[in-house]
């Protein structure tokens, strides 16, 4: 059971550390550049959407995972109507890797 308000929280953080890409376009570009580290796409996102992102995260060996809603990831990074959202720092990625996959973060 992943822990939304840490899971959030996390995210928060990471958006203003400036260690995040957020929407469709620019996500891409920096997935293609090796800058992100971890992809999270919202439940409700678009099928194409979800398609395409599942693509190129294969193609470049990054993890992605599908959770939270569109409404609730938009609030967290301060934004309204975005879908994706790439985690660009290294701790940040282990950090929401780990609360994804039912651990806590140290600390």
């Amino acid at each position: 059971m992943i822990n939304k308000d840490k899971l959030l929280g996390l995210i928060g953080l990471a958006t203003k550390a400036g260690k995040i890409t957020f929407g469709t376009e620019a996500s891409k570009g920096a997935i293609e550049k090796s800058r992100t580290k971890l992809v999270i796409i919202t439940t409700d996102a678009s099928n194409r959407t979800k398609s395409n992102f599942k693509e190129i995260c294969k193609k470049n060996n990054i993890p992605i995972y599908e959770c939270l809603e569109t409404n609730e990831l938009s609030k967290a990074i301060g934004k309204e109507n975005k879908s994706v959202v790439g985690i660009n720092d290294v701790n940040f990625s282990k950090a929401i890797l780990k609360i994804i996959n039912g651990g806590e973060v140290i600390g």
